[in-house]
């Protein structure tokens, strides 16, 4: 764990939190209910695209319904949670669900494709405000109560699990049911009960002086934020291009605003992103590349197996959602021991026990898979990779949240949101290299190799590295 004091980073010894009271649940509950909407919205959203293609008469455009989400929630994460930390994390939060709600009443009246995918990246800013609002309320909460805050974010983790491994059922019934409007329609009972909940038990922020507006601007790093957001978007396109035409021009753009950004961050008295904090806080920065790696890992599993499974293996797309279910849903069951551990051994044991079934996984995909494997051994191989999702979840999340000083917990709650879509769409690229066309056998055990060689680095760092921390 690392504090910052008078401008030097001191790294301590990390002490589980068993001597320390948990939060009661209806705090994290209630955060909760709004965090799994941008889960949810990922993956429904998967059974729905041909559906929206028959209707547009669209092609593999469809696929920025995917993208476009992705790219909004990457960059309004830390923008939330820099808001957060600003005017109060209850505020953006609320503010969040109403955006979704007011995108997702008017998104089936889409006359278009392109107002439809206009649709999804408000909804993926509008999400994208529930984990960074959430987690700086939960940390607020249990700094009043001197409580340990384990217990509420491992619910956290729960219900990004759950909504994850729900999210292609739930969509499939509802696409089935009434058509592809009602993936969006769903968003509205949900943020519904979320901003009730929240408004009932969650303690208000903290009144605004009347010129809290004027300061608001002078703080927010207004330059700071639009650098960031030109630079992470130009990334985040060269790496979505990767799949098909990549588009290296566009490294042009991104590598020099990425060093503009930083070197106006260094310079910034408010900070949007506090680029001279991570430099000194080591724990923090590889907090952050090891929650990347882990989701490029996790995310080239979730969807390069389904491909696998359904082009070489040939199994329809409703068996293919069983066998590769426990992938999810175990990572959601794992959180609940991973969350008991937490509270005695701290979050090293988590990355350690994760960081080993990843690479037990990635192992049997690279040497134990092959398209006459049995049902019933590849629904055991998606438990084995499975078990890891909750370890790793939780234990990275614990790890930033721990290392990040707390007046910038939304920010650093943002920034952590960012990591993870980045690994997302490196995933996304990676799937495209290893299998190089039609998914295959030897695409999938160069998949395994590319998981287990992940698992091995990240493994390395908690053995090494954090033990030196």
């Amino acid at each position: 764990m690392s504090q910052v004091r008078g401008g030097v980073t001191k790294v301590v010894e990390e002490r589980p939190a068993v001597d320390q009271p948990g939060m009661p649940a209806k705090y994290a509950a209630s955060v909760g209910l709004g965090t799994l909407l941008q889960p949810l919205n990922s993956s429904m959203i998967a059974v729905a695209l041909v559906a929206i293609g028959a209707d547009f008469h669209a092609g593999t455009e469809t696929q920025w319904l995917v993208s476009g989400l992705y790219l909004a929630t990457a960059v309004s994460a830390p923008t939330a949670g820099r808001l957060a930390d600003l005017i109060g994390a209850r505020r953006v939060f609320l503010a969040g669900l109403a955006l979704v709600a007011v995108v997702s009443a008017l998104a089936p009246l889409a006359p278009s494709l392109g107002w439809l995918i206009v649709a999804r990246v408000l909804l993926g800013i509008g999400t994208g405000a529930q984990f960074p609002s959430g987690v700086a309320m939960i940390r607020r909460i249990a700094d009043r109560r001197k409580a340990s805050a384990v217990g509420a974010l491992g619910l956290l983790s729960v219900f990004a699990q759950t909504s994850a491994a729900l999210g292609p059922s739930v969509g499939g019934f509802l696409v089935g049911t009434f058509d592809w409007q009602a993936i969006f329609l769903v968003n509205l009972p949900v943020a519904a009960v979320a901003g009730i909940a929240v408004l009932r038990l969650v303690p208000k922020d903290s009144p605004r002086p009347a010129d809290d507006d004027r300061k608001l601007w002078r703080e927010i790093d207004l330059a700071g934020l639009v650098l960031f957001t030109l630079a992470m978007t130009a990334l985040m396109l060269v790496l979505l291009s990767l799949t098909t035409r990549p588009n290296w021009w566009l490294l042009a753009a991104a590598i020099p605003l990425a060093a503009l950004f930083i070197l106006w961050e260094r310079r910034s008295t408010t900070p949007f992103v506090d680029v001279r904090l991570l430099a000194r806080s080591a724990p923090l920065s590889l907090g952050y590349l090891r929650t990347m790696l882990t989701y490029v890992a996790f995310y080239a599993i979730f969807y390069g197996l389904p491909g696998w499974l359904e082009q070489a293996r040939g199994l329809d797309p409703t068996r293919v959602g069983l066998v590769v279910l426990p992938i999810a849903a175990l990572g959601a069951i794992t959180v609940a021991i991973a969350t008991r551990l937490a509270r005695h051994h701290g979050h090293r044991l988590l990355l350690m026990i994760g960081s080993a079934g990843l690479l037990i996984g990635g192992a049997a995909l690279a040497f134990g898979v092959h398209t006459g494997t049995p049902i019933v051994v590849l629904v055991l191989i998606s438990a084995i990779l499975g078990v890891p999702n909750g370890f790793n979840g939780l234990g990275n999340q614990l790890a930033v949240y721990r290392a990040a000083p707390p007046e910038v917990a939304g920010a650093a709650a943002g920034l952590f949101r960012t990591s993870q879509y980045v690994g997302a769409n490196l995933a996304a690229a990676a799937i495209a290299l290893v299998f190089a066309g039609p998914a295959t056998d030897v695409g999938l055990h160069r998949l395994g190799l590319l998981v287990g060689g992940i698992a091995t680095i990240l493994l390395l760092d908690v053995i090494f590295v954090r033990k030196s921390q």
